[in-house]
Formats: C-alpha cells, structure tokens, sequence
C-alpha cells in the first residue's frame, strides 16, 4: 500500500480506485481497531462504489492496519486522525471529496468537514447523539476506559465479561496491535464540536439495533443540511448488509447544480 508522512512523521497507509468519473474522489475512513480492508473491501462496499462508477480511496488510520502504530497517547486521538485525512487529500491533490466514516471514522469525518471546506458530501455511519453531546464515539455504552482494559489485559478470559471484549477479541482475531490500540482509547475525543460549521450535505446511516447510534437525529438536525437513514443491523453488521451501500451511493452518487442552473 502506498503510504506518507503525516505533519509528526506517522506513516499513514491508504489505497486508491481509479477511474474517469466527473464526481470526487470518495475517501472511507474506517472505525477503531478495523481498517479500510476490514471495514470497506471486505464487505463489498469498495466494490460496489466502484461499481457505480465511484474513485474511491481508503485510510488506515495512524494504529491501524498498515499504517504507523506509536504507542505514545499523544499520537492518537480524532483530531490528530482528521489531519491525516486533510493531508491525504493534499497528497492526493484532490480539490472535493465525498467523506465517508464509520464509528470512530464517522468522528474523524464531522471533525475533518468542520475544517476542510472541500468536503462536498459527508456521510456519517455508526453514530448518532454522542457527536453533538459528547463531541464523539459514545462513551455512555462504550466507555473508554473499558476499551483500555480489555485491550491492555493479558488475558482475554480476564475481560471476557466487559462490554468491549468483542473489540479484544476483534484485535486479536486480526492481529491488531493492542498497546497502540489501547494508547488511541485512552486519547478518544470529548468536549464540543462546532457541528454547525459543517457545510457538506450530510448523511447520517446507522443500524437500526446499533447502541452506539441511538437517537441519530439529534446529529442530523444539528448539521445545516443532515437527513438519517435506518439500515437493517447492529454495530457490527449494518455495514455488511446491502441496504448500507444502496443508501450511501444513492446519497453520494448526486451531481452539484452548476452555479446559475435552472430550479
């Protein structure tokens, strides 16, 4: 995978889809411990984005995947993971992008669309209140302190009865690198995003069984131009059921008006 700097020196892992298409580029951005092989090839999203005629590209976030997995908190956090995907898009040279993120990614999405004005189209998956209340993952369902734990326990028959032991077993299943992983939870986001500077038309597409995404519409209605969208499905299974991909393409898959067009 090709790989850059990001601006402290992390190498950051992505991989792009090229072909002619008149829209932007659409960049996936994936949720803790996954990557974008995980969360985005796997379930055929890539290839059905491609499929529609779609340039797509994924981000292993710094700790993830490919990428580079210090083990120092201070490297981690959704804020230093929105840079990385502003730089990416430097790197690419990419003028719009359509931003898609799931869960933590979903995070890092709202946090790059209130900075990165060539967002066009946001989509947000796997979230809901929390962003406007906590300003990120819910932390009410899934503390982050009890990420740490699992993640940092020598055995996972220690943990096996936390509410984030599947992300252990997950980690494991993967071979995640779990002190890094561990050093992201103890740097997840909290305090207030400035939502209502996102200008993207955005998306918000969640499990209609998913904890982490209760209450959606409290986001929609805080972005200046949000609608929800319910898929079959949890938080582990919405993004592999095909409703999640008909729903973010036909959200995406939308020209801009040119300037001076008739209504």
């Amino acid at each position: 995978m090709p790989c850059f700097r990001a601006t402290d020196g992390v190498e950051i892992s992505y991989r792009c889809w090229e072909q002619d298409s008149a829209l932007p580029l659409v960049l996936l951005h994936h949720g803790f411990v996954a990557s974008g092989r995980t969360n985005w090839e796997a379930p055929g999203i890539v290839r059905k984005l491609t499929e529609a005629g779609r340039r797509v590209a994924t981000i292993d976030a710094r700790g993830h995947g490919s990428s580079g997995k210090p083990h120092d908190p201070a490297a981690y956090g959704e804020d230093r993971m929105a840079e990385d995907v502003s730089t990416l898009l430097d790197v690419l040279d990419e003028p719009a992008v359509d931003l898609v993120g799931y869960s933590m990614g979903a995070v890092v999405a709202v946090l790059t669309a209130v900075r990165d004005r060539r967002v066009r189209r946001l989509v947000v998956a796997g979230v809901g209140a929390s962003v406007v209340e906590l300003g990120g993952v819910d932390t009410r369902v899934m503390p982050a302190e009890a990420l740490r734990r699992v993640l940092e326990a020598d055995d996972p028959a220690s943990v096996a009865d936390s509410p984030a032991a599947s992300f252990r077993a997950f980690a494991d299943a993967i071979g995640g690198d779990r002190v890094a992983l561990a050093a992201h939870a103890a740097s997840t986001r909290s305090g207030p995003i400035d939502v209502e500077r996102v200008a993207a038309a955005t998306l918000v597409l969640v499990g209609g069984d998913d904890p982490l995404a209760e209450r959606p519409e409290v986001l929609a209605r805080a972005v200046p131009d949000g609608v929800v969208r319910r898929v079959p499905g949890d938080h582990t299974t919405a993004l592999r059921r095909p409703e999640f991909a008909a729903e973010l393409i036909d959200f995406i898959n939308v020209a801009d008006t040119p300037v001076g067009a008739a209504s």
